[in-house]
């Protein structure tokens, strides 16, 4: 169980996160927001950073442990953009910050994860050839990516999904052929 301190710092800073830009929120608000000393917040973060890659890494570790199968696509999609929604101005904050690579590798790890799951469930006992995979996989997660980090730059409007479920319908099949021409063709 993680530590009442901890938790106590972290719920205070995104709780800052969606009132403020990041680049107003100093070690000073977090804890007196929370009401601890500095001493405390240096003891468990070595700084504000530290306390975003934390935070940003046990939600993707959340994802991951809700999803360990991915059947649809769609599902996940859908949870992971209506997740984020509900922290809509903390990521928006985030996103447009210095610490927005953080936010990037924590996206790039998380869409990884939904294909390499999505693929292996749906796909998994198909004979297609390593390297044909290795670039299937590559590429959907390049594609999640970008149009993930599209709808945050173009700050999260709600009507995305409709387009995203769109797009998911057009390459309906499309995997599937992809894998036909990998057995046909070769490595």
């Amino acid at each position: 169980m993680p530590n009442f301190t901890k938790r106590a710092i972290k719920a205070s800073f995104v709780k800052l996160l969606t009132e403020q830009p990041l680049s107003k929120i100093t070690v000073r608000s977090i804890v007196e927001d929370c009401g601890i000393n500095r001493n405390s917040f240096y003891y468990h973060y070595q700084d504000i950073p530290a306390l975003i890659e934390e935070i940003i890494t046990e939600s993707a570790d959340r994802l991951i442990r809700k999803y360990p199968r991915i059947d649809s696509l769609e599902e996940c999609v859908d949870t992971a953009m209506h997740s984020m929604l509900s922290r809509k101005k903390a990521i928006l904050h985030i996103f447009n910050s210095v610490s927005r690579d953080v936010y990037e590798q924590y996206l790039m790890r998380c869409c990884s994860y939904i294909v390499t799951t999505y693929c292996d469930t749906a796909f998994g006992d198909k004979p297609m050839h390593e390297e044909d995979r290795d670039l299937l996989l590559r590429f959907l997660t390049l594609e999640l990516f970008g149009a993930s980090l599209d709808w945050v730059s173009r700050g999260m409007p709600e009507d995305a999904l409709q387009d995203l479920h769109r797009i998911i319908s057009l390459f309906d099949g499309l995997h599937e052929e992809i894998i036909r021409r990998s057995i046909k063709g070769g490595a």
